[in-house]
């Protein structure tokens, strides 16, 4: 499984809670009760960003770092000496 870095910021809320954006990540926004909550729905909501962007061939935000690349098929030929 890939594993993404976005930057978020959280603030708490007037009505109470908090709050969650990311300048990087158009369209995550996340809003919990406590600080656990928010963290917990904007992780959930970044993945869903970024699996789409990769399912749909967009490319990553910028800002965005993938910690390890997405599944993909990688091929490879590698040297076996053999004793003929």
């Amino acid at each position: 499984m890939s594993e993404s870095l976005i930057p978020i910021s959280i603030e708490p809320l007037e009505e109470g809670g908090y709050l969650a954006t990311s300048s990087v990540l158009q369209g995550l926004i996340a809003q919990g009760r406590t600080i656990a909550e928010t963290l917990e729905i904007a992780e959930d909501v970044a993945r869903k960003i970024v699996e789409s962007c990769i399912e749909h061939g967009d490319p990553i935000p910028k800002g965005v770092t993938l910690k390890f690349a997405p599944h993909k098929k990688f091929d490879f030929n590698i040297p076996v000496p053999v004793d003929a």
